[in-house]
């Protein structure tokens, strides 16, 4: 695979990725050396992980329908990651034609790639943000003017929260969002499980220790928390492969689970 040929400003292409690990493991070529060299140790001892990374993606392509199903016609993706179709306004506007979406992430790259590919219809905005700092997207003036708070609101947090401490505030996160969105409202969260194989997880954390990749693997009842004051949908928190699947689904060594849940 060839290297990108430019590195975009304020992008250190010796720094893995999250968002440009991803990308490969879907298939895509915005990714650096240090990306692939993460994402291949991963193969090396879970090959099933593209597989598992595509059943998220997947994952979020049902969970927005729903969500759409539901009336919801405005969403918040935080942690967007780069570019895949279909993308959650593609997927809302099949059923809600007039959807509005904020795409929020970090990364510059990944800024880059969403002003040219999905910040281009009326009602798609992309943010440049960490959500660390919840606050900053919530009262954003881009935000405001697109999303009305007053109404229900799809906020999806799709693996990002694994990338974020306790310490860091993951669960303030969390809260931050679900206080400010109108009742019937929903969230949408999946996480990398500390449940999976521990092969995998050695593996995962000897590879991106210290980067802004590393990931903070938690338990079913530690992920259940994120959902305190909330109304999980059926079937509850289950591998991503398992939540309302078109086929049946293997279980995996590395373990993602997902749940879309309504705030009442």
């Amino acid at each position: 695979m060839d290297e990108l040929t430019r590195v975009p400003d304020g992008i250190n292409s010796k720094v893995p990725s999250s968002a440009r690990v991803y990308d490969y493991l879907l298939g895509g070529k915005d990714n650096y050396a240090v990306d692939r060299a993460i994402a291949e140790r991963l193969l090396s001892v879970a090959p099933d992980t593209r597989a598992v990374v595509r059943a998220n993606r997947a994952f979020l392509t049902r969970a927005v329908k729903f969500l759409a199903e539901q009336g919801v016609t405005q969403f918040i993706d935080l942690g967007t990651g780069i570019p895949t179709s279909p993308s959650v306004h593609e997927v809302a506007r099949e059923i809600h034609p007039e959807a509005t979406v904020v795409y929020v992430d970090n990364d510059p790259l990944v800024k880059v790639h969403n002003d040219a590919l999905l910040a281009t219809d009326d009602g798609v905005i992309t943010l440049e943000a960490d959500i660390r700092r919840p606050e900053d997207i919530i009262g954003h003036p881009d935000v405001k003017a697109l999303i009305d708070f007053d109404r229900p609101v799809g906020v999806l947090m799709v693996t990002v929260l694994h990338f974020v401490s306790d310490e860091e505030g993951a669960y303030r996160i969390v809260t931050a969002f679900r206080d400010k969105v109108a009742s019937g409202s929903y969230v949408v969260i999946s996480h990398s499980s500390s449940e999976s194989e521990p092969e995998v997880l050695t593996q995962l954390k000897a590879s991106t220790a210290g980067s802004p990749a590393q990931s903070t693997f938690r338990s079913h009842e530690e992920m259940l928390d994120f959902f305190e004051g909330m109304e999980i949908e059926e079937p509850g928190l289950v591998p991503v492969q398992r939540w309302r699947p078109a086929m049946d689904s293997i279980r995996s060594r590395l373990i993602v689970e997902g749940a879309v849940a309504r705030k009442p």
